[in-house]
């Protein structure tokens, strides 16, 4: 039996795939990227809310996030802060 769960409740088993997700799109350059981020754009972008997903299906969302999802996210988060220029220049500075 697969078992449908709404998509925050798979979050805690979900730690190590985020974290794939995060060190990817660190190595192309976005070095600040982190795991809230990554999750509250799953749940913004790709699920729209908390809809009731198989935990497959839920992975693969993760690994299909695209970066210009994650950047489309990030830049209406920023004009919600009103901070658009320094969350830019946050993201791609490297850690030299």
């Amino acid at each position: 039996m697969v078992i449908k769960k709404p998509v925050n409740e798979w979050k805690s088993m979900l730690t190590i795939v985020i974290k794939s997700k995060v060190d990817e799109f660190r190595m192309m350059g976005y070095t600040k990227t982190n795991a809230e981020d990554i999750w509250q754009c799953l749940t913004e972008k790709v699920w729209k809310g908390n809809p009731e997903k198989r935990l497959h299906e839920v992975v693969q969302d993760i690994f299909h996030l695209k970066t210009t999802t994650y950047m489309s996210f990030l830049t209406v988060k920023t004009y919600k802060d009103d901070n658009l220029l320094a969350s830019i220049a946050a993201l791609t500075e490297s850690n030299d």
